[in-house]
């Protein structure tokens, strides 16, 4: 498969690793300020020959990408976070120029397991009224949006399947280079729970995002992960 690599930070460096570790290649990488990228901008030197673009970049450039390399009739993997109250227009130039997409708030594999984990906690909690619930989270200085997109992906499961909470407010830490910790904890005057998923690396996410280009090569239409991961692990 042949990938374009839209934004070459951190993500893009790993994510250019495991590409080729997993034997595709990087047909191009998009970047207007990185001296390493092939190209500077989205056009139709940088798409050529590419099967999937994968765009970690910064959430008021999502849109603008998307409609750019949906022009070329190219499928996309957003893993750019912090760009989801614009998910109807996506949608919309998805279904418009009948390309696929997927998105999610974090594609690491263990943090989609992690989800499942809080869900199926949420759904017995639910039941004993006796334990409050809580979340915080922290990740590196660098990283935009706060509360994490992943934190707010924990909310809402929490507040789906939780039916006396309304909200669940998310405490962030930004700091240092942490690349991702989120905690769930459920307590009671007795005891307390805790849920953590810590990331060592972005190896994981790097993954996951051609993971997810290997799944969305051939489709049409808009997807987020847990598409994917009814096809990998099963479940509703």
């Amino acid at each position: 498969m042949n990938i374009a690599i839209v934004g070459y930070g951190r993500m893009g460096h790993e994510i250019e690793k495991i590409a080729i570790n997993r034997g595709h290649n990087v047909q191009s990488i998009v970047d207007p300020n990185d001296v390493g990228a092939t190209h500077k901008e989205i056009n139709k030197e940088s798409m050529e020959k590419v099967d999937v673009c994968i765009d970690f970049t910064r959430p008021d450039a999502v849109i603008d990408n998307v409609r750019q390399i949906s022009g070329f009739g190219k499928n996309i993997v957003v893993g750019t976070t912090g760009w989801h109250d614009k998910l109807d227009e996506a949608k919309a130039i998805v279904r418009k120029s009948d390309i696929g997409l997927i998105h999610a708030s974090n594609f690491s594999i263990g943090v989609n397991v992690f989800f499942r984990i809080v869900e199926n906690a949420a759904k017995i909690m639910n039941n004993i009224n006796d334990y409050d619930v809580f979340g915080y989270e922290l990740h590196h200085s660098k990283k935009l949006d706060s509360p994490s997109g992943t934190a707010k992906s924990i909310e809402k499961i929490l507040v789906s399947n939780i039916k006396r909470k309304k909200e669940i407010p998310f405490s962030s830490v930004r700091a240092g280079s942490i690349p991702g910790t989120h905690v769930v904890g459920f307590d009671s005057s007795a005891d307390t729970i805790k849920l953590k998923h810590t990331a060592r690396n972005r190896e994981g996410f790097a993954l996951g995002a051609i993971m997810a280009a290997e799944w969305i090569q051939n489709k049409r239409g808009f997807y987020n992960i847990d598409d994917m991961m009814k096809e990998l692990i099963g479940g509703n």
